[in-house]
């Protein structure tokens, strides 16, 4: 088994002082070679190391690093897998909108509520368990009703309720 990219002892101020000064570089390189856009690469290293200082400001009993730039990679990707997403998003809304005749578009205040909205279901949607996920979107947007869901999905219909009613749960949440 790996060790541990953590050590037992707490992360100090200059120790994360240093760790930005050692690495902020190398981590938007690494971004900026998977997105492209070095605006974008030097936004996700700050949120990266904004993150780690958030977590021991949190925390003060955060590990110190034994592997910094594992663990700063693997705070970045997924920081860049949620900004890759909500850029998808945000393309497809606009695609959608361009569809949308000028005199029933919505305004851009609107516009950004919408976006706003989508983002939160998608996030919510991400969040919860595949099985949950899969019955969510069958029921709520491909409209199968129970019994066939059940049926393709090789699961109790109670299991589907049951799916269901933690989908919505989120949904209440969400709002």
């Amino acid at each position: 088994m790996p060790a541990s990219p953590f050590a037992p002892t707490p992360l100090p101020p200059m120790q994360l002082d240093s760790l930005y000064s050692a690495h902020r570089g190398w981590l938007a390189h690494w971004l900026l070679r998977r997105l492209g856009n070095a605006f974008d690469a030097a936004d996700l290293a700050q949120d990266t190391f904004a993150r780690l200082l958030a977590g021991n400001l949190a925390q003060p009993q955060t590990p110190a690093l034994r592997s910094p730039k594992a663990y700063l990679a693997t705070v970045a990707k997924h920081l860049l897998i949620n900004h890759l997403r909500r850029r998808s998003l945000e393309q497809a809304w606009l695609a959608a909108l361009a569809e949308v005749p000028e005199q029933h578009a919505p305004s851009a205040e609107q516009q950004a509520e919408i976006l706003q909205a989508l983002q939160a279901v998608d996030a919510m949607l991400d969040g919860l368990k595949p099985k949950v996920r899969t019955v969510f979107i069958m029921a709520q947007i491909e409209g199968y009703p129970y019994a066939e869901i059940a049926a393709r999905l090789g699961i109790g219909e109670r299991s589907v309720k049951r799916y269901m009613a933690e989908a919505l749960t989120e949904c209440v949440l969400l709002a």
